[in-house]
């Protein structure tokens, strides 16, 4: 919902998602975003295109974000925490310029496997991850909160 003073506020089961009006607009992530209901923290390790045998797959960002965004979404479920618990991310990308580029796609794999909330989240450039053949690399915090199970 937008009120005239705040910007917008999206309030969904105790996570509230702003974007005040005098900050450009965000695509694909949340200026901020505030629990109300008492949870639990989950800290997410970096996740990158690994398989399950330790080698990265995909040849292009796309098919690597999507690797890593399925391994955090996993690693989330293990510990109890839904795609909509995800309060913050940061991506680690080894060329912005090429994510930007693929920003479209990156979002319709986000809206396949997350949906349409969008955590506080960051994009930075690293010039070398911990696999070297990775080109992105996303961990991040999610809140569990206090009378709601993810399914796992």
């Amino acid at each position: 919902m937008s009120d005239g003073n705040d910007g917008d506020r999206n309030v969904h089961d105790g996570v509230e998602r702003i974007n005040p009006p005098h900050l450009a607009p965000p695509t694909g992530f949340s200026h901020a975003v505030r629990i109300a209901a008492p949870g639990t923290l989950v800290f997410l390790a970096g996740q990158t295109a690994l398989d399950g045998t330790g080698r990265i797959v995909g040849d292009g960002i796309v098919e690597q974000f999507e690797r890593a965004l399925g391994n955090l979404l996993e690693v989330a479920a293990a510990a109890g925490a839904a795609p909509s618990d995800l309060a913050k991310l940061t991506v680690f990308a080894v060329d912005v310029a090429d994510y930007r580029r693929h920003a479209k796609e990156l979002g319709r794999v986000w809206k396949r496997l997350v949906g349409g909330d969008f955590p506080a989240m960051a994009v930075i450039g690293a010039t070398r991850l911990w696999d070297e053949t990775a080109l992105v690399e996303i961990e991040g915090i999610a809140v569990v909160r206090e009378g709601r199970t993810a399914p796992r």
